[in-house]
């Protein structure tokens, strides 16, 4: 690869990407990221799976919002939109942090056949001190992403600001390319739906019940997870989802495992399709 600043120069926003052929399924990005962050997961799935990762509403290479605020549940009526323009009723679901707790409301109507859910933010009662906890520390970010913006190319290629933001998402650092990071910075400084998703999510009501959710779950915690740690907020996910629910803890990675590990989250997420077709429990 060559220097930094050409790596991120070739970076354009992505509205989704669809690769692939075979069982559909659905990748969901987190808060603030886009669907660079799912390349190399969606790359090694396309060889058995017809695989679509679009940008949420709001995000890099997203549709744009209306209004002052949005939430989860706004951003599952526009994927919901984009399942049937492409004929899915149901698919496989594969989501990190907020895609992942779109992806249970996803699963809640209907359309999930099976859903891995890899650090699944959600995971508070509203309104709850976790909640608010959550809610401070993305509004922290805000004057940081307002910096960024008019610094620009320069904020994107600066090192010290990709170390921050890799060592905010990922364990093993050395493990994620610079094209990569660059994606993450760009997304966070081109992300709209940050303070009208802060305000959204503060008044939204929580999780329903996850204990009669029919769809089979893989829940995947990172180890390292320094956004939302598994001691406080995975904690709900833990007690509240069905026994059959295959509950893991991928060692070794951050927040955003498919950045360092893609090899292990494709895995993982296919194990857990071909189990929902054999009807055997994925281990």
């Amino acid at each position: 690869m060559s220097g930094t600043a050409n790596s991120s120069a070739r970076l354009a926003p992505i509205k989704a990407l669809h690769v692939g052929s075979g069982d559909p399924v659905l990748l969901l990005h987190g808060f603030m990221l886009s669907p660079h962050c799912w390349e190399q997961v969606a790359l090694r799935l396309a060889s058995h799976c017809e695989v679509f990762a679009p940008a949420f509403a709001g995000h890099w290479g997203g549709d744009r919002i209306e209004g002052w605020s949005t939430d989860v549940h706004a951003l599952a009526d526009r994927i919901e939109d984009q399942l049937d323009d492409l004929g899915w009723r149901t698919c496989h679901i594969a989501g990190n942090s907020l895609g992942a707790w779109v992806g249970f409301e996803l699963a809640r109507r209907g359309r999930a056949r099976t859903l891995t859910a890899i650090a699944p933010a959600g995971g508070w009662d509203s309104p709850s001190l976790t909640q608010f906890r959550i809610g401070a520390k993305f509004l922290s970010l805000v004057p940081i992403v307002e910096i960024g913006k008019r610094l620009g190319g320069f904020a994107i290629n600066n090192p010290i600001a990709q170390r921050f933001a890799l060592l905010a998402l990922s364990k093993n650092v050395s493990a994620v390319s610079r094209r990569d990071v660059a994606a993450i910075i760009t997304a966070a400084l081109h992300c709209d739906a940050m303070i009208p998703m802060i305000l959204g999510s503060a008044r939204a009501p929580a999780l329903e019940d996850l204990s009669n959710l029919p769809t089979p779950v893989r829940l995947l915690m990172a180890e390292y997870d320094r956004i939302i740690p598994n001691r406080v907020y995975a904690r709900r996910f833990l007690r509240e989802l069905p026994d059959s629910a295959d509950r893991i803890l991928v060692n070794g990675v951050g927040h955003v495992p498919m950045l360092e590990a893609p090899d292990r989250i494709a895995t993982l997420i296919a194990e857990h399709i071909y189990a929902s077709r054999t009807h055997l429990r994925a281990v």
